[in-house]
């Protein structure tokens, strides 16, 4: 895989969270997540301390507050659903700001944000400290399934022709007097959307041949079993986030 498939949301630097092996970063975002869900609702000061922890490792990987924000704006169609939820909701309800709002609604509208805005920040902090590569390596280390791990290989090493491809595709329509602006010309969009899917078809085939000509045999080389592997302080060093978010969920089930 080339070097340079490095996506727009990696930040590079030389921070310690950007030094740790991708195969202990997955681990710890996934059960860091894993313990906000299981979270009550009805523990805000939980969520508040998840925050913190958020906080801390943004700081240690030099990501900045703003681009955290910046980049949830992903989950922008889910905050709108959450914000329709008082009004909606039934059961219970309670008057705030000369507002009949359900009280199930409101907890439940907490329960989206708070939950989905922490995910989204671990998210985004893994991926502003891992590049798609290493993405790739740490899955393949944690025996993700290899059918999974060489898909997202070769859409990471043709996304780029694809994209090429469309683009030219786009200005030769252009040049013959398209202008997708209008509604009656969608139809010629949407032929170039098939010519594209066919000819990215046609390549994948191609280029299958070409890797069973090679002595491709439906397995990939091993890369978990390269250098680099995480060794067992840096597991330790990781799973420390991921306990602290285990013991406040935790904590918060048994006070609920």
């Amino acid at each position: 895989m080339g070097a340079g498939h490095a996506h727009v949301l990696y930040r590079e630097s030389g921070s310690p969270v950007h030094r740790l092996p991708p195969e202990v970063k997955i681990a710890a975002m996934v059960a860091f997540t894993v313990a906000v869900v299981a979270t009550p609702r009805e523990a805000i000061w939980a969520f508040g301390a998840y925050a913190v922890l958020v906080a801390v490792v943004a700081g240690l990987a030099r990501v900045s507050p703003g681009w955290l924000l910046t980049r949830s704006a992903i989950e922008l169609p889910f905050v709108l659903f959450a914000f329709a939820l008082p009004f909606l909701g039934a059961g219970e309800r309670v008057d705030l700001l000369g507002l009949s709002l359900s009280v199930e609604g409101l907890y439940g509208a907490w329960n989206i944000l708070a939950k989905g805005t922490l995910g989204v920040w671990a998210s985004l902090l893994l991926a502003a400290t891992t590049t798609t590569r290493d993405l790739i390596v740490g899955l393949d280390r944690l025996r993700c399934p290899q059918i999974l791990t060489q898909i997202a290989t070769f859409m990471l090493r043709y996304l780029d022709v694809l994209v090429g491809e469309a683009r030219r595709m786009r200005v030769a329509r252009l040049s013959r007097g398209d202008d997708p602006r209008f509604l009656w010309q969608l139809r010629g969009f949407a032929v170039g959307v098939g010519a594209l899917f066919l000819r990215a078809f046609e390549r994948g085939e191609r280029v299958y041949l070409a890797m069973l000509s090679r002595g491709y045999t439906g397995r990939m080389p091993a890369v978990w079993q390269t250098a680099g592997a995480a060794t067992t302080a840096q597991w330790l060093i990781a799973a420390t986030v991921p306990v602290l978010a285990g013991t406040v969920a935790a904590t918060a089930v048994l006070l609920t």
